[in-house]
């Protein structure tokens, strides 16, 4: 029993950390490059994002396991996974706006991208591709959102930072913004081995 629990404590640490969805796939760039130009945007929407990608990971194990494998359905999951997906994402959008106006208007356009946003979606089918327990999806789900949102607040922390900075010409912009994520994996990289 120690071991599965070490298990699960390893896969939620190392997706946050080593296993970073974004910071090591990549996925997710769109809405981290866009929506992190302010720490208050960056927390709402990682916060939006880590519930999301929590909730769905935990929805779509069941439903590939309950359903679409015993209905020899498998083929359909990217389509399946979309759709459930989407449905979360306008539930939780009608939640934001309820609670927090200004929230939902400074996120603007990039809270229906989560729809779309591919980490969850990653996220999803990489739960499948390793063949994670239920249990053990939930914390890669809610470690991959807390690392999302680790990156995403990180970025916009250093963004602040940086209005008052002089960035030379060429570099302004997303040329600056794709250097420090860059620096940023490398740095969670050098936490692989930590953690076996």
């Amino acid at each position: 029993m120690d071991n599965i629990v070490l298990s699960w404590f390893t896969i939620f640490f190392s997706a946050i950390f080593t296993q970073n969805v974004l910071l090591t796939y990549y996925l997710g760039m769109c809405p981290f490059l866009g929506a992190s130009r302010e720490v208050k945007t960056a927390a709402g929407l990682g916060t939006a994002v880590t519930l999301v990608m929590a909730c769905t990971t935990a929805l779509n194990w069941l439903v590939y396991y309950y359903i679409l494998i015993p209905l020899n359905l498998e083929y359909l999951r990217f389509i399946i996974f979309i759709i459930v997906i989407a449905a979360f994402v306008q539930i939780a959008e009608i939640v934001i706006e309820r609670i927090s106006e200004k929230l939902y208007l400074a996120l603007g356009i990039f809270l229906p991208l989560i729809t779309v946003n591919c980490a969850i979606l990653g996220v999803c089918l990489f739960m499948v591709i390793r063949e994670y327990t239920f249990v053990t999806t939930c914390f890669y789900g809610v470690g991959s959102g807390l690392g999302w949102m680790l990156a995403i607040l990180a970025m916009a922390g250093i963004r602040q930072k940086m209005v008052k900075s002089k960035v030379p010409g060429p570099l302004a912009g997303a040329g600056i913004s794709l250097i420090i994520a860059g620096i940023m994996a490398i740095s969670f990289m050098g936490l692989a081995g930590v953690i076996k």
